[in-house]
């Protein structure tokens, strides 16, 4: 492939063809290598894109590049055999209304909310959803979607649009700000909510894709006490008892 080779069950990524990365081998386990190697290729196609001038054809490279949002699977989900699991841009547009209808909060602007939560996941548009169990040190994932980021906004062509995105989805992984505490809830509120529905069904939606008949619980323990709003605590509270009903 271009920019990247597997040998011995590692994909390796040479950083002067894709993103500018210092080459390095991270140990990856063989299920997780075609999740990593498209979203690269991708990313390598579209690396001459980020000098064209035209805003329109900056736009439309960028919002290309966002379909794979729509295309690949969250990777929790993928693991416990979820049949028709839902995708990155699933989980960030109900993260979207969630911003979008939280009762008004002292100190938290809901536009910039709304904002985070759609850009909180966008470079995996590139790097796809790395979970724990991918093996990849924390610090190396966030120094990965940290450039994958700066390539979309390069791609985008640069700008106010551009660097809003940037300092939004910034602030949100550092979690400096209400709003990036905010946000950080609804995204485990989002998961559980996922994950209630995956197990119970949804009464509303009557779908093979909804009622899965598996114990979730795991996912529901790996947010027990992270919740730092008194809004993510009430939401968690009430999936948590719409479960044991």
């Amino acid at each position: 492939m271009v920019g990247g080779k597997l040998w011995e069950g590692k994909f390796c990524y040479g950083g002067s063809v894709a993103l500018g990365l210092v080459s390095k081998t991270i140990a990856l386990p063989p299920s997780t290598l075609f999740r990593f190697m498209r979203p690269y290729q991708i990313a390598i196609q579209s690396r001459n894109m980020a000098t064209k001038s035209s805003s329109p054809s900056s736009a439309i490279d960028f919002l290309t590049l966002c379909h794979n949002l729509k295309t690949t699977k969250r990777t929790g989900w993928v693991r416990r055999d979820v049949k028709g699991p839902e995708s990155i841009a699933d989980h960030m547009y109900r993260m979207g209304l969630m911003a979008l209808i939280t009762p008004d909060i002292p100190g938290v602007n809901r536009d910039k909310c709304i904002k985070m939560a759609i850009v909180h996941d966008l470079a995996e548009a590139i790097v796809g959803d790395i979970a724990p169990s991918d093996g990849v040190p924390k610090a190396e994932k966030s120094r990965l979607e940290r450039e994958a980021l700066d390539h979309m906004c390069k791609l985008l062509g640069g700008g106010a649009s551009a660097d809003e995105i940037r300092e939004l989805w910034m602030e949100y992984e550092a979690n400096a700000s209400p709003e990036a505490k905010v946000v950080k809830d609804l995204d485990k509120v989002e998961m559980i909510l996922q994950a209630l529905e995956y197990e119970k069904g949804n009464p509303l939606i009557h779908s093979i894709f909804q009622y899965q008949g598996k114990d979730l619980e795991e996912f529901f323990e790996s947010t027990a006490g992270k919740f730092q709003t008194d809004l993510g605590k009430a939401w968690a509270k009430e999936i948590a008892s719409r479960r044991k009903n």
